[in-house]
C-alpha cells in the first residue's frame, strides 16, 4: 500500500531583522497579517500535525493554524535556521557570502555551519517526523535557508536561486514516498499584490 507523507514547509512570515535576537524576535505587523492568511490558506488541507523550529517567528507563523485545527505545535530545535557564521562575524556582502556556501556546501565561515551540516540536522529531524507520522499531513514552521538545504537533499535544483525566489512567508507542499524520495512538489503560497 502506498503511504505517501505530505509535508507542508511553511517559511516564517516577515520579522524585523536582528541578529542579537535571532531566536526570540517575533513577527512584524505585516508578518501577523500574513500568518492569518497562512492559516486560512491551509484550513482545508487536512493537516494533522504541526512541527516548528524553536525560533519565535516560526512558531508564531503556524500557531494560528494550530489553534484553528485544535492541535498543538511541536517544536524541534533541529528545524532552526542555519547559522552562516558566529553572531559577531561581519559580512561586507552577505548575499555573496550566502551564495558561496551554496556553491561550496562543505565550507563554513567562522563559528557557522556548512550547508551540509544544516542539511544533515534538518533531514534527520524530517526522517524522524516521517517515521512517526507516516502517511499523514505534517506542517513544519521553518526558515528559508535550512528549508532550501533540506530540499537540496532530494533535488539539486533547490539552490541559491531557489532560496532567493522564496518569500516570507511561503508555503511548499512536498510529497515523500515510502522510500523517503520526493514524489511531488508544489508551491501553495500566492504573495499578495504590493
Amino acid at each position: 500500500m502506498n503511504m505517501n507523507t505530505k509535508i507542508y514547509f511553511i517559511r516564517h512570515a516577515h520579522s524585523e531583522f536582528s541578529l542579537a535576537h535571532e531566536e526570540t524576535r517575533g513577527l512584524s505587523e505585516r508578518g501577523w497579517s500574513d500568518a492569518r492568511r497562512v492559516a486560512d490558506l491551509l484550513a482545508a488541507e487536512g493537516i494533522q500535525h504541526i512541527l516548528s523550529s524553536s525560533y519565535v517567528r516560526a512558531i508564531q507563523t503556524v500557531e494560528g493554524l494550530a489553534r484553528n485545527l485544535g492541535i498543538k505545535v511541536e517544536t524541534d530545535p533541529r528545524f532552526r535556521e542555519g547559522d552562516l557564521a558566529s553572531r559577531s562575524h561581519h559580512f561586507e556582502m552577505p548575499l555573496e557570502a550566502l551564495k558561496y556556501v551554496y556553491d561550496n556546501p562543505g565550507f563554513k565561515y567562522p563559528g557557522g555551519e556548512s550547508n551540509l551540516e544544516i542539511q544533515e540536522r534538518g533531514i534527520c529531524a524530517l526522517r524522524e517526523a516521517v517515521s512517526k507520522y507516516r502517511g499523514r499531513k505534517i506542517a513544519i514552521g521553518i526558515h528559508g535557508h535550512i528549508m532550501t538545504c533540506m530540499l537540496n537533499n532530494f533535488d539539486e535544483t533547490f539552490n541559491f536561486d531557489f532560496h532567493q525566489r522564496t518569500n516570507k512567508p511561503d508555503i511548499y507542499k512536498f510529497t515523500l514516498d515510502d522510500q523517503f524520495n520526493m514524489a511531488g512538489f508544489e508551491r501553495l503560497w500566492r504573495p499578495a499584490p504590493m
